[in-house]
C-alpha cells in the first residue's frame, strides 16, 4: 500500500516551497522544492511531474528520478531540477518511514556521529562583521561565512578591495586561530577582480572562497584555482553531475550542490561520489528551510567526503518565519557544540508541523532577489 494517492505543495514564508506526498497506507513524506525567487514557477512544475507519480509505488525512488529528469525531451535547469528535488526528498522520507529507519541508514549507514555547521554573517563595516560573528559564536558555532563585498565593480577600486580585506581581517581577529571563516564572492567578481583580491586574503587563511566566478563561466575556474592557495568552493547554481564535472576538473576543493536544486538526495549522492574521485569535499548549500536542512544532514551522515553544513537558522533572509517554526520538535536541529548530532528519527528525521504549514500557505510569499546596478546604471551581479 505504498502507492501515491496525493501530492500537495505549500508556498510558505519567508521564501520556501514545501512538497507533501501521501501514500495509500497513510504515510506522508515531505520535501522542499524551493527555488529562491521562482518558487511559484516550480510549484507548477511539481504539479506537472505529479502526473508521473500519482498511483505509482513511492518506493521506486531511482526509477521515479530517472523518469522525472529524463521523461521529457527538454531537461535540466533550476526550475525542473528544484521540482524533482522536492519530490525526491519526499519519496526518501516515505521510504524511511516505511522501513522505520532514518534515510542515512538506507544510504548505507552512518559514517559519522555529528556534522559541523556554519552560519552566515553580514555587515558592511568591520565592526558589524565582528558583532555578527560574535553572535554566531555565542550559539556555539565554530565556523561562519561572509560575503566578500556588496556590489563590486568589474575592476575594483582601491577602496572596494581594501574594504574586502578589512572585513575579512576583522573576522579573523574575532575568530582567532581555531575557528573558520569562508568568504563568498557570490559571483559578483569578474575573473580579473577575483584574481586580484585572492592573494590579499591569503594571510587570513579563509576556509574557502566561494563562487569566484558566475556558474556560466565555469570554463574560467581553473584560471582562478591555479592562482591561489585558498581552497575554492562552488556549486549552488550547478544542478547535475554533468554540470559539476568541469568544476571538479578545474580544481575546486569543495562542491556545494543544493539539495533543493540539484535533483534531491538521489542526485546529490551521485555528485558526492563523483567529487570523491577528484578528492573534493561536499558542503551543500542550504540557506533554506527545515526539510532541505534535514535532507542535507541525512546525506551527510552517510557520505564520507562531507565537510560541513550550511544552515539558515537566524539568517537575515528569514523574515516572517524561521526554520524551526515548521517542525513539531526542534531538538533534532539544535546545535551541540557547533554541530548537528546524528538524526535518529525515521525518514528525514524531523516531524513537520502540518497545521503550521497549511496556515502559512494561506499567507504565501512572493520573495524576489534584488536587482542591483552599477553607478553608471548598468546591471550588477547580486
Amino acid at each position: 500500500m505504498t502507492h501515491i494517492v496525493k501530492i500537495e505543495t505549500f508556498l510558505v514564508p519567508p521564501r520556501w516551497l514545501f512538497v507533501r506526498i501521501e501514500t495509500a497506507s497513510g504515510i506522508v513524506g515531505w520535501g522542499e522544492a524551493t527555488c529562491e525567487g521562482r518558487s511559484e514557477t516550480v510549484r507548477t512544475a511539481v504539479d506537472q511531474l505529479s502526473e508521473i507519480l500519482m498511483g505509482q509505488d513511492a518506493l521506486r525512488i531511482e526509477d521515479h528520478w530517472q523518469v522525472m529528469t529524463k521523461g521529457s525531451f527538454y531537461r535540466g535547469g533550476p526550475i525542473l531540477s528544484s521540482a524533482v528535488s522536492g519530490l525526491d526528498q519526499a519519496l526518501w522520507d516515505i521510504a524511511g518511514k516505511h522501513f522505520e529507519t532514518p534515510v542515512h541508514q538506507l544510504l548505507g549507514g552512518p559514517v559519522r556521529d555529528r556534522i559541523r555547521a556554519y552560519g552566515w554573517v553580514g555587515g558592511d563595516e568591520p565592526n558589524e562583521v565582528a558583532e555578527s560573528i560574535q553572535a554566531q559564536m555565542d550559539v556555539g558555532l565554530t565556523a561562519v561565512k561572509m560575503n566578500a563585498s556588496g556590489r563590486m565593480s568589474p575592476l575594483g577600486s582601491v577602496a572596494e578591495i581594501d574594504g574586502v580585506i578589512r572585513r575579512v581581517a576583522a573576522a579573523r581577529e574575532v575568530l582567532g586561530d581555531h575557528r573558520d571563516v569562508a568568504v563568498d564572492f557570490h559571483g559578483r567578481f569578474s575573473l580579473a577582480n577575483a584574481r586580484k583580491v585572492a592573494p590579499l586574503l591569503e594571510p587570513y587563511r579563509p576556509f574557502f572562497i566561494e563562487e569566484p566566478v558566475v556558474p556560466e563561466n565555469t570554463h574560467l575556474l581553473q584560471q582562478f584555482t591555479s592562482s591561489t592557495t585558498i581552497p575554492v568552493a562552488t556549486g549552488e547554481r550547478l544542478y547535475s553531475r554533468q554540470e559539476f564535472l568541469p568544476a571538479l576538473q578545474a580544481g575546486i576543493a569543495v562542491a556545494q550542490p543544493d539539495l533543493s536544486h540539484a535533483g534531491g538526495i538521489t542526485e546529490v549522492r551521485k555528485i558526492a561520489a563523483l567529487a570523491e574521485v577528484y578528492d573534493v569535499q561536499l558542503a551543500p548549500h542550504c540557506p533554506l528551510g527545515p526539510i532541505a536542512l534535514a535532507a542535507c544532514l541525512q546525506v551527510g551522515f552517510a557520505t564520507s567526503n562531507y565537510l560541513i553544513q550550511e544552515q539558515s537558522i537566524g539568517i537575515h533572509y528569514n523574515k516572517g518565519a524561521e526554520v524551526l517554526d515548521y517542525v513539531v520538535d526542534t531538538s533534532p536541529l539544535k546545535f551541540v557544540d557547533g554541530n548537528f548530532e546524528r538524526l535518529t528519527g525515521p525518514g528525514l528525521g524531523i516531524e513537520v508541523d502540518e497545521a503550521a504549514v497549511r496556515e502559512a500557505d494561506k499567507r504565501g510569499h512572493a520573495w524576489r532577489g534584488p536587482v542591483w546596478r552599477h553607478s553608471d546604471g548598468s546591471f550588477a551581479e547580486w
